[in-house]
């Protein structure tokens, strides 16, 4: 299952994006509302949202300001989420989020909704950094 968030253009370069995705606790700030629960551990975080299980996500890949990849810890949920970064100038970038999923079928139509709704919502928070 693939969902892929809309890209946003914020006023900052693609350095001061990547700094601010490698920092875990700075996805804090991007959460929904909504969250219950957030704790930074190490290289990984874990979050909860009202009607899900918390989710630990840990830090798998980063390419110097153009990529960061979250991994879900657990095997049985396997999934990355991604956030692609593209300088478009000295002062303004692009940010595109991309969440990878192996779902069965039952799985995959629970969640898509929901999941689908976590990625705009942090899509459109990151537009407001």
């Amino acid at each position: 299952m693939n969902i892929n968030g809309n890209t946003v253009t914020i006023d900052k370069s693609a350095e001061e994006v990547f700094t601010f995705f490698t920092n875990l606790k700075n996805f804090k700030e991007i959460m929904p509302e909504n969250i219950q629960k957030f704790e930074v551990d190490g290289d990984s975080f874990i979050f909860g949202l009202p009607g899900m299980p918390e989710i630990r996500l840990v830090l798998k890949e980063k390419t110097e300001f153009s990529n960061i990849t979250l991994g879900a810890a657990s095997s049985k949920l396997p999934f990355t989420l991604s956030a692609d970064i593209n300088e478009l100038s000295e002062n303004k970038t692009e940010v595109s989020l991309k969440f990878d999923g192996e779902f069965n079928a039952m799985m995959a139509m629970m969640i898509k909704k929901p999941l689908t709704k976590f990625v705009d919502t942090l899509t459109e928070n990151i537009g407001k950094l």
